[in-house]
């Protein structure tokens, strides 16, 4: 039987997670498919990494200097990201031989990759043959796409593969129904899919190519740079010390951290490797401290300016530029973030939690010396938003700048010395340091390939998923059918759209399901009469919490495999948590100047900024059931019902709900002293 936490002991910050520390590749390799890699040694393990540091140089290159048409380059990008893809993902997780590719991946990888190339070396042909295409280009466009759907299947998942599956099938009865052979019906499709950038290389795949494979890259350099590190001493200088510190270091350095990683459960292990054990150690329930990593770490892919792919993509659909997206989510970010640490600090509150002692916190002069480290994230803001570069040059500007600070970073800890390593002098730091620096690049060369291949491989079922719904005109069907069905009641058809959001995204990566949620359900937000960028962040919201929303929440399942809790528990708590996630899209729906659309008046933003605070306050109170002290169930269905009024948009409700949160907060004020002069 395990020790129960003393809550009166504070924490120190070296009662980390020893023993969980090898259970993080076993996690990883659990939830995330994208660590469900080859294990590769030895002079193997040295070609692979050279191929892929070498392909991540060839996209950087090919993005920032070359014209070519699409159906050049796109093609040719997934036939490398199918030879990627191959070199790294197992047909299976459970047959994982050292160094060992079987003959039949081989010929995958080849076979996949030609058919690719084939269509990159004869575009110009393909282009002018149009539908006229011969059987061999449908052999070549089938055989392209099914060892696609394999690829898939090894680094993606089976869900997307479902939905995909359902639309071509649903493609094929299209076509035949307008008395079409199935051999016209497959050349109409394969065309579709495979040949033109509508499919495949449509526009999922082309934002890939162009920024997201840039950033997954200058992500994977600001992680080797020592970032995630400074970012959870900061956290933990911030918020340590106070009641409950883990959990709100937690939420902190998970919003920090998975800005940069753009990976739900990549960010909840990593992360959470450290701040789960010190969250059970303070005494948070283990289900509870899963939960919190998991929210904060989903929430990550929200958190400007380094949101999730699908971010890129949205700004490709909505037609504004990635600055401006970034500077909307900015609002709801806040919102989802604010909401998980006021649930935190109540639920420290209510059980009496202490937070990590003063003397084991970093010292603020150390951060200070260490806050170079945040410099390629400042120069990549500023590139951004002031369009000085493209998003491709900055993005370029900003890795450039990330080696910089590397070397710089390699340099002074080995000048510096360490608990294992006396201080080296000047010049023998410096030339450990540029093999350290050497290294590192190569390693994030590597990983951000890596990153890549799902990416990638998901935008581009992504794209097959909008071209079946494009070529049989189901976006149409089903447009017209849920408005039919909402009428007059436009709440009804967000409710049915968060739905249809959670459902698909459930396995499914953010980026893909994104896409699907783009090319289906935000026009329908949009012929309801909701502004165009309010539709979109809305499914970009609910694509997102699919990660954290059971019955299928990997993010939560993966922070339960670290806090070794019930999954299905820890799920719901990660869901409590981010309630703010299920309110604030209904908001930003109904008052689009949350995401400063129709703006008039800065009142207007601080008002609903300030009554959505109050509101997810009180619904996050009244979840917890605890303010200043413990809440009865109806004090806390009316601290709901208050928190909810708040949140509707008008001034009226604001405040009816102003009114009702006010009451609940002087009657715990006054039952709580009351307590104490009995109790004295």
């Amino acid at each position: 039987m395990s020790k129960t936490p003393d809550k009166n002991t504070p924490v120190t910050a070296n009662d980390d997670a020893q023993n969980i520390a090898a259970d993080v590749d076993e996690v990883m390799r659990k939830y995330d498919r994208e660590s469900n890699t080859r294990v590769w040694s030895g002079w193997r393990a040295i070609v692979i990494k050279i191929f892929m540091a070498a392909f991540a140089l060839f996209c950087i290159i090919m993005t920032l200097f070359t014209t070519w048409m699409p159906e050049i380059r796109l093609p040719l990008f997934m036939g490398l990201i199918v030879i990627a893809g191959f070199l790294n993902f197992p047909a299976s997780k459970h047959h994982v031989r050292p160094n060992y590719l079987p003959w039949y991946d081989i010929l995958l990888m080849l076979v996949g990759a030609a058919c690719f190339f084939y269509f990159a070396f004869n575009a110009m042909t393909m282009i002018r043959l149009a539908t006229r295409i011969q059987p061999i280009h449908v052999a070549i466009g089938c055989v392209g796409i099914l060892i696609l759907v394999e690829l898939c299947r090894r680094c993606v998942g089976l869900p997307i593969l479902v939905v995909a599956g359902v639309l071509i099938v649903y493609a094929f009865y299209n076509q035949m129904s307008y008395n079409a052979t199935f051999y016209q019906a497959l050349k109409n499709i394969i065309y579709k899919l495979f040949y033109t950038t509508s499919g495949v290389i449509g526009t999922p795949v082309n934002v890939c190519y162009t920024y997201i494979v840039l950033f997954i890259i200058f992500g994977a350099f600001l992680e080797r740079t020592g970032i995630a590190n400074f970012f959870i001493s900061f956290a933990n200088r911030l918020a340590g010390w106070s009641s409950g510190g883990p959990a709100k270091v937690a939420v902190i350095s998970s919003a920090l951290c998975g800005m940069v990683s753009g990976s739900s459960v990549g960010n909840t292990v990593t992360t959470g490797s450290f701040t789960i054990p010190m969250m059970k150690k303070t005494g948070y329930k283990p289900e509870f401290a899963g939960a919190v990593e998991a929210a904060a770490s989903t929430g990550g892919q929200i958190m400007p300016p380094i949101m999730g792919a699908a971010a890129f993509l949205m700004a490709e659909y909505i037609g504004i530029p990635y600055a401006q997206v970034a500077v909307k989510a900015i609002l709801p970010a806040i919102l989802y973030f604010t909401g998980i640490f006021i649930a935190v600090h109540l639920e420290a509150k209510k059980l009496g939690l202490r937070g990590i002692a003063k003397d084991q916190l970093p010292k603020w002069a150390a951060l200070a010396r260490d806050c170079y480290l945040i410099l390629p994230l400042i120069l990549l803001v500023w590139l951004v938003s002031s369009g000085a570069k493209t998003m491709s040059h900055s993005a370029a500007y900003s890795i450039l700048a990330a080696i910089i600070v590397g070397f710089i970073n390699f340099f002074l800890t080995r000048k510096r010395g360490t608990e294992e390593r006396a201080p080296q002098a000047t010049g023998r730091a410096i030339g450990g340091a540029v093999g350290d620096s050497a290294k590192s690049v190569l390693d994030s060369l590597e990983a951000g390939a890596k990153g890549a291949i799902t990416v990638a491989v998901a935008c581009a079922m992504a794209g097959i998923i909008a071209g079946c719904i494009t070529v049989t005109g189901l976006a149409s069907i089903l447009i017209n059918a849920i408005v039919q069905l909402a009428g007059n009641a436009t709440f009804i058809g967000l409710i049915l759209t968060m739905i249809c959001c959670i459902i698909l995204g459930m396995g499914v990566p953010t980026t893909a399901n994104y896409c699907i949620m783009a090319s289906t359900c935000a026009p329908i937000l949009i012929k309801m009469g909701y502004p165009l960028v309010a539709a979109h962040f809305f499914v970009f919201y609910f694509g997102i919490v699919a990660d954290i929303t059971p019955p299928v929440a990997l993010a939560a399942y993966a922070g339960s495999a670290i806090a070794k809790s019930n999954p299905m528990k820890t799920g719901i708590n990660a869901t409590k948590l981010a309630i703010a996630a299920f309110i604030v899209p209904f908001i930003f729906a109904y008052n689009p100047q949350m995401l400063f659309e129709n703006v008039t008046s800065a009142f207007q933003v601080i008002q609903i900024v300030i009554t959505a605070l109050l509101g997810i306050f009180a619904v996050a109170a009244g979840l917890e059931g605890y303010i200043v002290r413990h809440m009865h169930w109806p004090l806390r269905v009316l601290a709901i019902i208050g928190g909810l009024t708040l949140l509707i948009p008008g001034t009226v409700s604001d405040l009816i709900g102003l009114v009702i949160v006010a009451a609940i907060i002087v009657l715990q004020v006054l039952q709580n002293k009351k307590e104490q002069r009995a109790a004295a």
